[in-house]
């Protein structure tokens, strides 16, 4: 799977297809059939291995609250991190939605789990909602190249979302 992120990264979305991807690899397109079987196949298992990986650094900042605005201040400080390779990933992310329903609601679903922690209608939950939406929105935007700014700049926006949601002063959790 290495092979194929990498592969989006240099080269697009668009330039995944099970031949690039094996040449990549160094296997043969059989070889990578026989482990992931389609190519449909091989993005349900970029799409699994890209959550896993968010909801890791997102239990890393969480470490020592779990509490829902916890969780949500720790979503806030792993959607703060963009780098090249994970522009990439939401390009690659974005064309696979395009092409099938199926990833769509795998999507779905992974969000969906996110918001459910977090329902209720008190103002924390509210604020919490809040926090995550503008955490999805800068990530979306910045990643796919909407808006361009200094790391310091986008360092203040994600300070400024992680102030939605009080912090140990009001008797809850504070950022990591």
């Amino acid at each position: 799977m290495k092979s194929a992120e990498q592969l989006v990264q240099r080269a697009g979305a668009t330039a995944m297809t099970l031949e690039a991807v094996a040449k990549e690899a160094g296997i043969t397109k059989g070889g990578l059939q026989y482990c992931f079987g389609s190519k449909d196949d091989l993005i349900t298992a970029l799409i699994d291995r890209w959550f896993a990986a968010f909801d890791c650094e997102v239990k890393e900042y969480s470490q020592s609250d779990d509490s829902p605005a916890g969780e949500a201040r720790a979503y806030v400080q792993a959607s703060s991190q963009i780098d090249d390779a994970t522009s990439a990933r939401m390009v690659g992310m974005l064309v696979t939605l395009l092409q099938s329903p199926n990833h769509l609601k795998k999507i779905q679903a992974w969000y969906a789990r996110w918001m459910e922690k977090n329902l209720g209608q008190s103002e924390e939950a509210r604020h919490i909602r809040t926090m995550l939406f503008a955490a999805e929105g800068a990530f979306f935007l910045r990643s796919l190249g909407f808006i361009k700014m200094s790391e310091s700049e986008w360092a203040t926006v994600f300070d400024d979302i992680k102030k939605l949601v009080p912090s140990a002063q009001a008797g809850r959790a504070s950022f990591k």
